[in-house]
């Protein structure tokens, strides 16, 4: 089934409005993609395009309100949402800005009105925008009730980045059709994302990774043109989108046989993710996650200059909670996060193994397929 039933969103609806009945909210004013897509079901690529500002208004009763500009009315009419106003944008003096003070008034008048304002959030409107709403409308925090209400998944939402998963599994699969000596890694980037189609995926909006002898110095970049060599290691890491959901992992692939300090590293780096693993049970926290992983790479120093070892998953590829040692987030059934150790290679550069995983009551489930100690070799 693609997307979800009404049930679906009106269960979320009632986890807000009970905890915005604690927090003394008349209303949550929204602005971003997921925030959004959360509560109404909108999904559209449209968003890429930055020129008009999109808003939902969820009130302390009844249902949300979408108040978008008209090119969206269409798309967002088959939604459960039946509440839907609209301006003609883009509009160079009135963005939406009237309707939208017009509608918060109506519902919260002069109570506030949270918007997530914490780590990891942003304002997806003219900040001149914002500050003229203000002037009218009273604009708090909301608390962190999106983000406490975004990491626990239900079992829906779980499935579908279980499916995203295992998309990205048979295309890692099929690296070795076109991962070869003397083909550009640039062309595997290519091939990969195709494959990634080919599976099943909706788009591939993340794909990083890279290749060398002795491992990468970054994993974020795109992809040069040097081509593959024996005795190479690549890395892919991928975060396609299933039905508005992500998958985020990575797999490494020796070029032939790679350097035995290679091979070791990358053992470490599942035993590492195994220990994880383990530790990921109700009641733990993310540090908690953090430091089984930082005593198998670094004996308890610390961590590396990546910052974390793993993040939140759903419908971006990364959320909260952050895998550091100052994130005492504690792990609740239904989070679903990716175990991420990273460790400098003896000698040479840098190794990294991404896996994911939902918290459950007792152990935690894997939702991709996990690598064993040994390097897949092409």
């Amino acid at each position: 089934m693609r997307g979800f039933g009404p049930d679906e969103y009106k269960s979320r609806v009632v986890r807000a409005q009970t905890l915005m009945a604690e927090n003394g909210l008349a209303a949550l004013l929204l602005t971003t993609e997921p925030e959004v897509r959360y509560f109404t079901g909108f999904l559209t690529r449209f968003w890429e395009s930055p020129t008009r500002p999109w808003f939902v208004v969820v009130p302390a009763t009844g249902d949300p309100i979408a108040v978008i500009p008209s090119i969206g009315g269409p798309v967002m009419a088959r939604t459960w949402i039946t509440d839907i106003r609209t301006w003609r944008s883009p509009d160079l003096t009135d963005d939406g800005v009237s309707l939208l003070s017009e509608t918060l008034g109506e519902i919260a008048g002069d109570a506030p009105v949270g918007m997530p304002m914490g780590h990891e959030t942003h304002l997806r409107m003219p900040l001149a925008d914002y500050t003229r709403l203000s002037k009218a409308v009273r604009l708090v925090s909301d608390e962190g009730i999106m983000r406490s209400l975004r990491m626990i998944k239900s079992d829906a939402e779980i499935a579908k980045i279980g499916t995203a998963c295992e998309i990205a599994g048979r295309a890692f699969a099929r690296v070795h059709e076109f991962a070869r000596p003397g083909v550009p890694l640039s062309e595997v980037f290519r091939r990969f994302q195709m494959t990634c189609l080919e599976e099943g995926a909706d788009w591939v909006p993340y794909l990083a990774g890279g290749a060398g002898p002795m491992g990468y110095d970054d994993v974020i970049s795109p992809a040069s043109d040097t081509p593959l060599a024996t005795g190479d290691v690549l890395m892919l890491d991928t975060g396609l989108v299933h039905d508005g959901y992500f998958c985020d992992y990575d797999r490494n692939f020796g070029i032939g046989t790679p350097d035995q300090r290679v091979l070791d590293t990358h053992a470490r780096l599942i035993e590492a993710t195994q220990a994880a693993h383990e530790a990921a049970r109700p009641g733990a926290t993310a540090a908690d996650l953090f430091h089984a992983m930082d005593k198998i790479l670094t004996g308890g120093a610390g961590g590396s200059d990546a910052g974390r070892y793993g993040h939140g998953l759903g419908m971006q590829l990364t959320e909260w909670p952050s895998l550091i040692p100052d994130d005492h987030t504690v792990l609740q059934p239904g989070m679903v996060l990716t175990l991420e150790p990273g460790m400098t290679i003896p000698g040479g550069q840098y190794l990294v193994h991404e896996e994911n995983i939902v918290v459950r009551d007792g152990a935690a489930e894997p939702l991709s397929r996990f690598s064993g100690p040994a390097l897949t070799e092409i």
